[in-house]
């Protein structure tokens, strides 16, 4: 038996960074979606719904929304006793994201995943279930056919799964009772927030944007407030989503902070363009351990009323390789993977020896370990 260390891919930054329009880099503030979420349940299954034991709360629902449709099974003879079944229905919450200026009649996505111990919800139906914001206002109401893409399959002695059969998605499956607020029109001025904040891609962006507008509108209209928001000010008499549409075209270059990020569970290492060590020396072994187990049957003597037995026989060595000084430096991101690569190393010992030189301060850069 050999025990060695879990060697996975080295991925590396791309090494250089190309103009990127402002729009796939910020977004505007107070423009974004919303969450709504809703309890509901879903109908029609084939007896691979909640189980009275595990779910008491879907018989329960299944009674309210009788009592509403006019219907009384709580206080009916027939019932009396004998709670309402649920092997076909399934208690699930239903999620949402309502985009940003939404219109009544406007249909989204929703997605339906079980509440209780329902096994699978192929071939259901999901009742018409109300969807409210964070502020408990109904904003959508959602019902239909839902699909799955995963599937059960249970024998007397094998059961089969593949994929989630107990979440699915109903596709255009919401339709939008309420807007938003929308006051995009009225306002004289926007905030735009980066995705990836930084001091330097905010000052671009905002030199872009008045070189922009002082060439088409005779002035400037950007303004860096910190590392993150943009200040834009709407030209005169200038429609906003003209405006910002022009603006979200305009190309910058964004930078970034040399950073690593090293994942040690799976051993990846992403390095980013401006990372930069300076001269290190770096020596470093990689050592393997063998085991083999040759196990040995010992036979007793004749007429010694002894037992058969296994004796065992454990030998175990440890080869070193490596060990070798190397000198590592760079000021570019080329120039420190070819003098990593030299070594011969894997991730798992590339991810070792830059926590060991940013430990001894030679590595200009942020050391994100997740």
């Amino acid at each position: 038996m050999i025990i060695k260390g879990l060697m996975l891919a080295i991925l590396l930054a791309a090494p250089a960074e190309a103009a990127t329009r402002i729009k796939d880099i910020s977004i505007v503030k107070n423009v974004r979606p919303n969450q709504l979420v809703g309890y509901g349940i879903v109908v029609g299954l084939n007896g691979s719904g909640d189980t009275l034991r595990g779910s008491p709360f879907t018989s329960q629902s299944i009674q309210s929304m009788l009592d509403r449709m006019g219907i009384n099974v709580r206080n009916s003879p027939a019932n009396a006793g004998n709670p309402i079944q649920t092997k076909n229905a399934a208690a699930v919450i239903v999620t949402a994201e309502l985009p940003p200026f939404a219109n009544e009649g406007g249909r989204v996505d929703v997605t339906v995943s079980s509440l209780g111990n329902a096994t699978s919800l192929s071939g259901g139906t999901l009742m018409l279930t109300p969807l409210s914001g964070a502020d408990n206002v109904i904003y959508a109401a959602a019902q239909g056919a839902v699909s799955i893409s995963g599937f059960v399959s249970t024998g007397r002695a094998e059961k089969l799964t593949q994929g989630v059969p107990t979440a699915g998605r109903i596709a255009n499956g919401a339709l939008v009772e309420r807007r938003l607020p929308n006051n995009l029109e009225s306002e004289k001025s926007f905030t735009l927030e980066l995705l990836n904040p930084d001091f330097a891609t905010a000052a671009r962006a905002a030199d872009v944007i008045n070189i922009y507008t002082m060439e088409r509108y005779k002035g400037y209209a950007a303004r860096a407030a910190d590392h993150r928001s943009i200040v834009l000010l709407r030209p005169p008499h200038l429609d906003a989503t003209q405006f910002l549409s022009e603006i979200g075209e305009l190309a910058v270059e964004p930078d970034s902070p040399a950073k690593i990020v090293i994942d040690e569970k799976t051993g990846t290492v992403v390095i980013g363009h401006d990372v930069q060590i300076t001269p290190v020396a770096v020596a470093h072994g990689n050592i393997t351990v063998r085991i083999t187990e040759t196990p040995k049957v010992v036979q007793p003597l004749p007429f010694s009323q002894g037992q058969t037995a296994v004796q065992p026989r454990t030998a175990i060595t440890a080869d070193q390789a490596g060990g070798a000084l190397n000198l590592v430096q760079g000021d570019n991101l080329h120039t420190l993977v070819a003098g990593l690569n030299r070594m011969g190393l894997k991730p798992q010992d590339i991810i070792t020896i830059l926590q060991t030189i940013k430990t001894a301060g030679a590595l200009q850069a942020e050391l994100v370990v997740q």
